[in-house]
């Protein structure tokens, strides 16, 4: 039978059943003859049979709630491409009875974190999308939905260890040792490297951890040694952010690269164009507007391209791929590591953002 044809009907007759006995098979649900299962389900593998998952998803009446539960892009801009990812997917499954409630956190106040995820508990959605910047305050809510069987799933922040349906992002740790090699290319002879964490507090952000850990296994891997500092910086206090960043800079000796492991490495170019300290290379992550003002300018050598509104878009569309079309997903699904350049910018970014940096420029 041919498998763009063949139906649950075409089966049943075959079987010599009713479509009702090959659906409870199909499913796995429901009681059948162990003799019947097993012709029936010979007659499936042998005929290649694929169900219709979306034409069953629009015939049913059934409505899906979804939560996100994300940072305020107003506070941090780089949260605008996943909420934008986010609501692209949501539109495309709105006619498959999915809809998306949106529960915004400030990203550097972890009690308005906790305020919304108990928000988003009690509205009871089907299925749950976030971002788990605050590591310590989350892991009672990841528990939580577990025991109660609501899938999550998460993005920007891997934590494997708490029962998520599936991860969406890049891998921090090889994004860390990309960094280490690009620094390392080009680079003659051993020097100092910063290593420079802006906004978030490192002992509660596991992403950040492992991006610093990529980077330095990178360097103890190699022959010659290269001394590695980490700071902390919080850009709220601008004032002490530069007197920190300023300290930092001029007591390494050597020092010739820095790398921001948040998408704030503008603000780490800015400083150093300001004190004229040209020679340092910066290696950041993500094309913010911002961040690819420096880029062209040549302050900033690298990005690391994140993909953040793939990453909203693909977290929905694997709940609805659990949820409504009952497909299997994996478990993790790693992104590219795009590594971009000033020669390379313009094949990565949409048209909008690009005007914006032009305004900045």
């Amino acid at each position: 039978m041919d498998q763009k044809i063949i139906r649950i009907k075409d089966i049943a007759l075959k079987a010599k059943v009713s479509p009702g006995t090959v659906d409870r098979v199909i499913h796995n649900r429901g009681k059948v003859a162990e003799k019947v299962r097993i012709r029936i389900q010979k007659i499936i593998d042998e005929s290649n049979y694929e169900p219709n998952l979306m034409a069953r998803a629009l015939g049913s009446k059934k409505q899906y709630r979804f939560a996100a539960l994300i940072p305020d892009h107003q506070v941090d801009s780089y949260w605008l491409a996943p909420k934008t990812g986010i609501e692209k997917a949501a539109a495309e499954l709105k006619q498959f009875g999915v809809s998306v409630q949106q529960f915004i956190f400030n990203p550097y106040d972890a009690k308005d974190f906790v305020r919304k995820a108990e928000e988003l508990t009690a509205a009871r959605p089907e299925g749950i999308f976030l971002s788990p910047i605050f590591y310590h305050e989350v892991l009672p809510f990841l528990a939580q939905w577990h025991d109660s069987s609501v899938p999550f799933v998460l993005f920007n922040t891997e934590i494997s260890d708490h029962g998520p349906l599936s991860y969406i992002g890049q891998d921090s740790y090889q994004s860390g040792k990309l960094a280490g090699k690009l620094m390392h290319y080009g680079q003659s002879e051993p020097c100092s490297i910063l290593i420079a964490h802006i906004d978030e507090k490192i002992d509660n952000a596991a992403h950040l951890l492992k991006k610093e850990e990529g980077l330095r296994d990178y360097f103890s891997q190699q022959q010659d040694v290269f001394g590695i500092t980490t700071i902390e910086l919080d850009s709220s206090d601008p004032e002490g952010f530069n007197s920190r960043l300023a300290d930092a800079v001029n007591g390494i000796a050597d020092l010739r690269h820095i790398f921001v492991t948040t998408s704030k490495a503008h603000l780490v170019a800015a400083e150093l164009e300001r004190r004229q300290l040209g020679d340092i290379r910066i290696i950041g992550y993500d094309l913010v507007p911002a961040n690819l003002h420096y880029l062209e300018k040549g302050s900033i050598g690298f990005l690391i391209n994140q993909n953040p509104e793939r990453q909203g878009y693909l977290g929905i569309r694997q709940l609805a791929d659990f949820l409504v079309f009952r497909k299997a997903v994996s478990k993790t699904k790693f992104l590219p590591l795009d590594i971009i350049t000033l020669e390379n910018l313009r094949y990565y970014l949409e048209e909008d953002v690009m005007n914006v940096a032009e305004k900045l420029a």
